[in-house]
């Protein structure tokens, strides 16, 4: 025999203060009965029967609850063996980690609605395997592609701007890093979302983006600011903004027309980010499951156990329903 919920064993506890208030229960309608009628009058009022029946009452009720807290643990026995087959699509998230990404004109900034985003995105997926690639003014794998969506929450959390020492925005570099991160050389069931703020120093992003699309990956870009610009954040312990050598504040500006480029080079697409999931779910849901083939990613031979909690509750039921024929076979005479 196994269980499903074996945390709810904690709840038979409660039977102990059950059975305590039960037999004091009945111990007080005893004592209120005799000094009612008295002590020598109350035997002759009620059927030796009453204390008998009143306890098996009792037993009957209380082995009811405890065969209703039994069926929540989920018990289970007898199985049976089925084949699973897992399908989905290998999805690599390149996320941007410059410092851009710290510009706080989408609150409370870039980077943190990026990652929130993704988050939300690991709740969506349907069994696909994910893979995380950080970039900035380089690229690395920072969590490689996993049915672990607890695994990959973690390596997520761990992602801030520190994390990459060369600084700039290598949008060229995630995207190749992104390739090899696939890690197989079948042309389909692969999709790569790119999550940045667009601002590519390198130039060499378009011709990355075509060469994914001869290995078979689509882009699926998402824009992270606003056209206007927003000034970053001084890493100085003085506060303030970035500066030029000038002296002009530094403002970062999302680059819709490069993303838009990348995404129709690989046949993917392109939006803005937005409060909420919308923008996730027209990528995810609208283009990449239908529009993607999928692959099996996990097959295996899993023994399946067979559900038995509907025994328990109708052993309950059982208790209950004996419990109600012995009230009714209370003698007439009885004040307990």
């Amino acid at each position: 025999m196994r269980f499903g919920e074996p945390v709810y064993f904690h709840l038979l506890w409660f039977l102990i203060p059950l059975l305590l208030f039960m037999l004091w229960g009945m111990k007080k309608k005893q004592q209120l009965a005799s000094k009612f009628c008295g002590d020598l009058l109350l035997p002759r009022l009620v059927s030796p029967e009453v204390k008998k029946l009143r306890r098996a009452q009792i037993i009957f009720i209380f082995l009811a609850v405890a065969f209703l807290l039994l069926a929540t643990t989920s018990p289970r026995w007898g199985y049976h063996w089925e084949d699973l087959h897992q399908r989905g699509v290998d999805i690599i998230v390149a996320l941007d980690v410059s410092s851009s990404m710290l510009a706080e004109d989408i609150k409370p900034n870039r980077l943190e609605r990026a990652k929130r985003k993704i988050s939300d995105l690991l709740n969506m997926l349907e069994g696909d395997r994910i893979g995380l690639v950080a970039f900035a003014g380089t690229a690395f794998v920072q969590c490689p592609l996993t049915l672990d969506y607890n695994a990959a929450r973690i390596f997520l959390s761990a992602i801030d701007t520190q994390l990459i020492p060369v600084q700039g925005t290598a949008i060229g570099n995630a995207i190749e890093t992104s390739i090899k991160a696939f890690r197989t050389q079948d042309k389909k069931s692969k999709a790569l979302i790119l999550i940045t703020d667009g601002e590519d120093q390198t130039g060499k992003a378009l011709a990355a983006a075509r060469s994914a699309k001869s290995q078979g990956v689509k882009i699926y870009a998402i824009g992270i600011g606003g056209e206007i610009g927003a000034p970053l954040p001084s890493p100085s312990a003085n506060g303030g903004f970035r500066k030029n050598q000038r002296g002009e504040v530094i403002l970062s500006k999302l680059d819709e027309t490069t993303l838009q480029k990348i995404a129709l080079a690989t046949e993917g697409s392109y939006v803005r980010s937005v409060t909420g999931d919308i923008d996730l779910k027209t990528i995810y849901k609208d283009q990449i499951k239908k529009h993607i083939a999928q692959k099996d990613l996990k097959s295996e031979h899993r023994k399946i156990w067979q559900e038995r909690f509907q025994w328990f509750i109708f052993a309950a039921l059982l208790c209950l329903v004996i419990e109600t024929y012995l009230t009714g076979r209370k003698p007439a005479k009885s004040f307990v």
